[in-house]
């Protein structure tokens, strides 16, 4: 009978233990019940009911005898918290089976103790002797689970148990157990922060720990209980910046923070001007001659610390990270602490974060927007990824506009304004109105643009929606303060609108735009007021104040017609609900109706009025940002918060660098006999044999700077580690190295290994020695032929231009005497592989080899320009090329033979098509030898900015005295004005000099019929027109003479025309091939409309101020 009870007995709970899972599964299979089911439900228990079942449930299995039960109980329970219900009911029970043997159970058991230790503390204190005992257990994670729960209970009686036990764990075997112990401190300080002093000693340990699983928690440790304390990174700073690339991503983010303030209290600033980045000076690093130093320091004012080219180049691979947080704080790093040169390397990491998720986007786009403000060079080539799609959120388009805002600038507004142009029309509104102050600003920033954004923002006017219109009318407003006298079309143009628009800020700005120019709108100011009095009862508060000012200032220029129309006002804002309208009223009666009451203001009451008003600065709202450390809760809410540290400034002297050194010595000690013996005398030989420093002496140039550094960070490794240091740090560097291959750039140093190196260095030391004169035969024809010029360029690949578009990330930048070399041999492939560029014509073919005979290149060069005037087959039918013949072309001094110490150079545009490149401008200079003796070497050396596109004539050999040679350029002026800066060089000498374009000379001639004339105009309307009425000079009236005065200023085509008085001109720029057309239109009395179509908004009021000039003089 028993055996059948206890059988019973045991299938019924088999049967039990089958109900509650299949329970559990339908509860995860099915969130959600029918609707029969939850009426089912109401109609037989409450939720409360059901809910203690199912705890009471729970209770049994946990307070069973069977392991397997309390382990299913606990895993149900856990599940509990993670949905976020309520499970502190089961605490006593949960409690009780803290001490099982059972390490699967007792790890679930301490994770729902350190959920619900700080709520049931008096239970939880009863087991601490137990937490105390799982201290010493042998599984490492019960250990720091038995910590963890401690630290958890908030009871200050256990707080020196608590540090017993945070000491222990400090000193345990396992890193995690010391992760663990570093979490623990935080929690300990904001228990009593009279600990501090103790577990400050415990954090200098923890600091000391070479475990990557530590790094990120002490670190945090430290942020939170002694920030001030730089004391303690010092020993410790080399190794942090090794150990990063390996720490987890939050460790990576807490310790990247940490050493940007260090970093600012320890190093100099390198935005010195004038700065020079010579890192190839191992020496400083070493401490080695103190005289040598001297003579250094004296030469560059400016040396980078070792250690702070350490941190740049260790936090540069993490750029590539997947966690943003991370991407974004090596790039607050970068901006706060490198170079201005370097920051660029951030650029493409940012962008790429613009795919992650809307809030990832938001906080991205804010730091860019700060950026960009400072350094639109960085994001400019980047322009696209900030235009508007349809799907982003109103907050992304708003920052997106704001940084397409910040990098407006002559070159690229056009594009943008054409993109603000379809942002207006865009079905939300506030994001209109907000791209309509953009173009405001944009008119302020950039005078050539402010009169096709006023055309444009007019054009609004006549929009139906009332947001679009009231935004446009507030911003034209502003805009008419700073050129009033201009503009009194617009304002006459906006009383019409008067009636039609009803949101009261654009009806006010009206108000006091007629109120301000009243005496330029002597008319129709007037009647607008008398359209006020009528319906002022039924306006708004900010509109009848405006009205009441307007009527002040009628009363003051035009009383005769506005007196009475002024007292009713006047008596009507007397009896005003609102007070301010009220006092307002009773104050403008006294100033400007003088009487016995009235004192001496009222003489003044003009002067007050009517004074000139300083025109508003529109400016972008992160402006004041930069203030705060990017990547900030702080700079994100443009607010200080609690917590926030600010960065100190630069010391002006940096301190002693030896307080990282101090530490160095013992662990090397400590390690001689085990790896140190064996490993010093190879590394002695590897780095300091003599033959080594002759070799990189001879190769120092082609080396590149990053080698130097890695090799100073890995000599630090050896003073400052053990060999797991070493190891990290040369994982550090392959990985770097690794990145930068991923991210094209061209750091060959760091993604070698060093004998690797070794053997190239010897390889290229023998073709050096054997192909010397033919390196100077590939560098006059790399010279002649390449679309950048080549020859003797020291600086093409420097980071010296700041903000140029060019995306080189190298480490550090060569001076430019070690780096001519590299650069003739190097940069040509870049180049060529990039460009893809295929020119018409390689002179090469007619030049030979052989660069001793000099009449080879003056045969060559000649020929370029007999080439130049023949027929091209590839040039398009529309694209002919017109040759002014009203008389010489415009010739322009390049160098005065005074400053050339003889060599003079002039050129002139011949207004042909470049043979070299489609996008470029044909250039013929003369070069005149005017002293006694010959002049050899004439050639190009480099450019500014590095990037700028030029096609170089070939290196002139030999120019005999009074001998002249023409010789033909091609110049990419990217359709702009700016000067191409470049330096003309002889075999001695170098000279800087410029050519700068007329705006006339960056455009082509094209042909056109009338009829596709008109139609391309009407494409290009609204903000692509820019037009003028000017006075023709009675000598220029006749066609003849329109024609040579237009063709004088710009290479364009005339287009024949069926009516007498309009003539026009056609042409395309030479870079973007964008069309640019022209039409005078001649009225009564010699006044003419000269308009003006193009996309580029920049050229075409450039171009009007010259034919203006052109046509209107006699």
């Amino acid at each position: 009978m028993d055996g059948g009870f206890s059988l019973r007995s045991e299938a019924v709970g088999a049967m039990r233990i089958a109900l509650m899972s299949a329970e559990n599964l339908q509860l995860t299979l099915k969130t959600e019940p029918s609707q029969e089911e939850q009426a089912l439900t109401r109609t037989n228990s409450s939720p409360k009911e059901t809910h203690k079942a199912g705890n009471e449930d729970l209770k049994e299995m946990l307070e069973s005898n069977k392991e397997s039960l309390k382990l299913e109980a606990m895993k149900r329970v856990v599940g509990l918290i993670a949905k976020g219900k309520n499970a502190s009911e089961l605490f006593p029970a949960v409690v009780k089976n803290v001490a099982s043997k059972n390490i699967e159970l007792k790890k679930l058991v301490y994770v729902y103790l350190v959920r619900y230790a700080e709520d049931q503390q008096d239970l939880a204190l009863l087991s601490i002797s137990t937490f105390q005992r799982a201290l010493k257990d042998p599984n490492q994670f019960i250990r720091a689970s038995a910590l963890r729960v401690l630290s958890s209970i908030r009871v200050p009686i256990i707080v020196p148990i608590m540090m017993l036990a945070i000491k222990e764990a400090a000193a345990d075997l396992s890193p995690y157990v010391r992760k663990t112990s570093a979490h623990a401190i935080q929690k300990l300080y904001s228990l009593d922060p009279e600990q501090k002093e103790q577990l400050i000693e415990v954090i200098e340990k923890l600091l000391k720990d070479k475990s990557t699983l530590v790094a990120g928690s002490v670190v945090m440790a430290f942020e939170e209980v002694c920030p001030d304390r730089i004391d303690l990174i010092h020993k410790n700073y080399r190794k942090l910046c090794n150990l990063l690339v390996d720490v987890e991503e939050w460790g990576q983010v807490v310790i990247i923070s940490m050493l940007t303030r260090y970093a600012r209290t320890q190093f100099t600033s390198p935005w010195k001007e004038g700065a020079v980045f010579d890192e190839n000076n191992d020496k400083t690093f070493y401490d080695s001659d103190s005289e040598e130093k001297k003579g250094q320091n004296e030469e560059a004012p400016y040396i980078m610390d070792p250690d702070h080219r350490l941190l740049l180049r260790n936090t540069k691979p993490l750029l590539q990270s997947r966690n943003t947080a991370v991407v974004m704080s090596v790039a607050q790093l970068y901006w706060h602490l490198a170079p201005k040169h370097e920051v660029s390397v951030v650029t493409k990491s940012l962008v790429r974060l613009l795919r992650s998720h809307r809030e990832v986007q938001y906080i991205v786009l804010q730091n860019i927007a700060t950026m960009s403000i400072q350094r639109k060079g960085m994001f400019e080539p980047f322009m696209k990824s900030f235009y508007v799609r349809s799907t982003d959120a109103s907050h992304i388009k708003t920052l997106k506009l704001e940084i397409l805002t910040n990098l407006a600038n002559e070159a690229n507004i056009s594009t943008i304004l054409r993109e603000f142009q379809t942002y207006v029309k865009s079905q939300d509104k506030a994001f209109a109105a907000a791209t309509i102050q953009a173009i405001g600003r944009c008119a302020t920033n950039i005078s050539e643009v402010t009169d096709t954004c006023l055309n444009g923002l007019v054009l609004l006017l006549s929009n139906r929606d009332e947001t679009v219109v009231a935004e446009s009318v507030v911003v034209i407003k502003k805009l008419l303060q700073t050129q009033p006298t201009e503009h009194s079309e617009i304002i006459k143009h906006m009383a019409k609108l008067f009636d039609n628009i009803t949101v009261p800020m654009a009806r006010a700005s009206i108000l006091w735009l007629m109120g301000e120019y009243c005496e330029r709108v002597p008319k129709i100011a007037p009647d607008v007021l008398r359209k006020m009095a009528k319906t002022f009862t039924a306006e708004e508060d900010i509109v009848k104040l405006q009205t009441v000012n307007l009527a002040a200032k009628l009363y003051l220029t035009n009383s005769k017609q506005t007196k009475l129309l002024t007292q009713y006002i006047l008596n009507l804002g007397k009896y005003d609900q609102n007070y301010d309208i009220r006092d307002r009223t009773r104050f403008i009666r006294q100033l400007i109706v003088p009487n016995e009451k009235s004192g001496a203001l009222s003489k003044y009451a003009r002067r007050i009025l009517l004074a000139p008003k300083p025109a508003p600065v529109l400016e972008s709202a992160f402006k004041d940002r930069d203030r705060f450390q990017l990547g900030t809760l702080s700079h994100s809410l443009n607010i200080k918060a609690s917590g926030y540290q600010e960065l100190s400034d630069w010391p002006a002297v940096a301190p002693d660098q030896s307080v990282r050194n101090v530490e160095v010595i013992e662990p090397v000690k400590e390690w001689v006999p085990l790896v140190g013996k064996a490993k010093k005398p190879k590394s002695d030989d590897k780095f300091y044999s003599d033959d080594e420093d002759e070799k990189e002496k001879d190769d120092s140039d082609s080396s590149g700077s990053e080698d130097s550094s890695s090799s100073s960070s890995s000599s630090s490794d050896e003073s400052g580690s053990d060999s797991e240091e070493e190891e990290s740090s040369e994982e550090s560097e392959k990985s770097s190295g690794d990145s930068g291959k991923s991210s094209g750039e061209s750091e060959k140093s760091s993604s070698e290994s060093e004998s690797e190196q070794k053997k190239k260095k010897k390889m290229k030391k023998a073709s050096l020695k054997k192909n010397k004169p033919t390196a100077a035969d590939s560098d006059s024809d790399e010279n002649g032929n390449g679309p950048v010029a080549q020859a003797s360029s020291s600086s093409a690949e420097s980071s010296s231009g700041s903000e140029t578009d060019s995306e080189e990330d190298s480490d550090s930048d060569p001076p430019p005497a070690t780096q001519k070399k590299s650069d003739v041999k190097s940069k040509p492939k870049v180049e060529v592989k990039s460009k893809k560029e295929v020119s018409l014509l390689d002179l090469d073919d007619f030049s030979p080899e052989n660069t001793n005979a000099p009449k080879s290149s003056l045969l060559s060069s000649s020929l370029l320009s007999d080439l130049e005037g023949l027929s091209l087959s590839n040039i398009s039918s529309t694209m002919q090329v017109t040759t002014p013949s009203f008389g010489p072309v415009k010739t322009y001094e390049l160098l005065h033979h005074m400053t050339g110490k003889g060599l003079s150079a002039k050129y002139h545009f011949p207004r042909q098509p470049c043979l070299y490149q489609p996008s470029m401008v044909a250039v013929q200079v003369i070069l005149t030898n005017s002293s006694d003796h010959s002049l050899e070497e004439i050639h190009i050396g480099d450019r500014n900015p590095a990037s700028l596109n030029i096609h170089c004539f070939n290196t002139i050999e030999r120019l005999e005295p009074e001998a002249s040679v023409t010789v033909s350029m091609g110049i990419d002026f990217s359709d702009s004005t700016q000067a191409a800066n470049f330096q003309l060089c002889t075999k001695e000498d170098q000279f800087s000099v410029s050519i700068q374009p007329a705006v006339g000379e960056l455009l082509l001639a094209s042909a056109m019929t009338e009829q596709d004339f008109s139609k391309e105009q009407g494409k290009l309307l609204g903000m692509n027109e820019t037009s003028a009425t000017i006075t023709m000079a009675t000598a220029n009236t006749s066609s003849q003479a329109i024609s040579k005065q237009v063709l004088s200023v710009a290479n364009v085509g005339e287009v024949s025309s069926s009516q007498n008085n309009l003539h026009r001109f056609a042409g395309r720029t030479v870079s973007s091939g964008a069309l640019v057309l022209v039409s005078l239109e001649l009225k009564e009395s010699s006044a003419a409309l000269l308009t003006i179509n193009t996309e580029k908004s920049v050229m075409a009021s450039m171009l009007l101020r010259d034919l203006k000039q052109a046509l209107t003089q006699a």
